[in-house]
């Protein structure tokens, strides 16, 4: 991999773009690809974290999905020329991308990463016709995620709030700190249904204790406003107590890591699924915590278009899909509605 050249992959001594967005210096294009191209992914790139307003982490798989495409990776030199570049050009490179045995859900991601990638480069004038409008990508695997019971998120969390409140020798304060921090960040992804993502990315000024409302940055820059529970809150005042024995004092960041910078998302991963295994829980991967939570406030009485607004969803589909119906509810319901039940 290469590392970018240009404002959109390079941070400058203060790491902001102007208008306030965040430059990363983490992003790197694909190796083989020739300079104009690089600097054209440069450009694009630019394009999409500026004036599209997509996040940091968009913007890596758009570059590396453009940039398989431009390099080639079909076998076809033909699809390393942007000007080369027409619908049976696309359909090779994503029939190439299924013969490697790639899931439907990134066949489906590549295919809309290469749609965006011709209709921008058409309107920049790089292209005279844009070819992705008729290219068709696999749908997105529809699966339904894997969820907790009320048990078991109960379980997982509470266990985490045990280990948290243990007697520690003065020699470990730093691990009752790392124990603390634990126990908030699970209680805040299951109490405020949070994605991996918006959960780092939370600072302190996020929080609203007053009303206990936690203000969150979601997917597209998207800006909501979402409760935290009680035992969140409570979590919240410990972590809170113990943050400077991780934190340095100029750091914004809610949630940091052993060596004081911004929690990464894997060590949030690693975090819940060793509580998931220290509680006796099914393993479950931090997203699973967010579809828990959507499926037992369904459960627990609150509609999907309340639900929408919570997840941060733009489409009520995609909140269907993160809500089960036990099979008790929907003998209840139809019990309670259906005239000839």
């Amino acid at each position: 991999m290469r590392p970018c050249r240009r404002g959109v992959c390079g941070a400058g001594r203060n790491g902001k773009h102007s208008g306030g967005m965040t430059r990363s210096a983490s992003w790197s294009l694909p190796d083989g690809l020739r300079p104009r191209d690089a600097a054209l992914l440069e450009e694009y790139g630019d394009y999409l974290l500026l004036q599209r307003g997509r996040s940091q982490h968009t913007v890596r798989a758009y570059l590396g999905d453009v940039g398989d495409l431009l390099s080639g990776s079909a076998g076809d030199a033909s699809g390393a020329d942007l000007s080369a570049i027409d619908l049976a050009a696309l359909r090779r490179w994503l029939a190439h991308q299924a013969k490697r045995g790639l899931s439907r859900s990134t066949m489906a991601r590549r295919g809309a990463a290469a749609r965006a990638f011709t209709a921008w480069a058409t309107q920049r004038g790089y292209l005279a016709t844009d070819p992705g409008l008729r290219l068709r990508s696999p749908r997105a695997d529809k699966s339904i995620p894997v969820v907790h019971t009320v048990e078991a998120a109960h379980a997982t969390l509470e266990r985490s709030r045990e280990v948290a409140q243990e007697p520690v020798d003065s020699d470990e304060s730093g691990s009752a700190a790392v124990a603390a921090r634990d126990s908030a960040m699970l209680e805040m992804l299951y109490g405020s249904a949070l994605r991996v993502s918006e959960l780092v990315g939370l600072d302190t000024s996020s929080l609203m204790p007053t009303d206990r409302l936690v203000r969150v940055l979601g997917k597209g820059g998207k800006e909501r406003i979402v409760p935290y529970s009680v035992p969140a809150e409570r979590a919240l005042a410990i972590w809170l107590r113990h943050r400077a024995e991780l934190a340095p004092s100029d750091s914004a960041a809610l949630f940091v890591g052993a060596r004081g910078g911004r929690i990464d998302p894997r060590a949030v991963r690693t975090v819940v699924h060793r509580a998931t295994a220290d509680a006796g829980s099914p393993d479950l991967a931090p997203h699973g915590l967010r579809h828990s939570a959507a499926t037992h406030l369904l459960a627990g009485g609150s509609d999907l278009r309340t639900i929408q607004e919570m997840l941060g969803h733009s489409s009520l589909a995609t909140t269907q899909r993160y809500t089960h119906v036990s099979p008790e509810r929907l003998i209840a319901a139809y019990q309670q509605a259906h005239p000839r039940a």
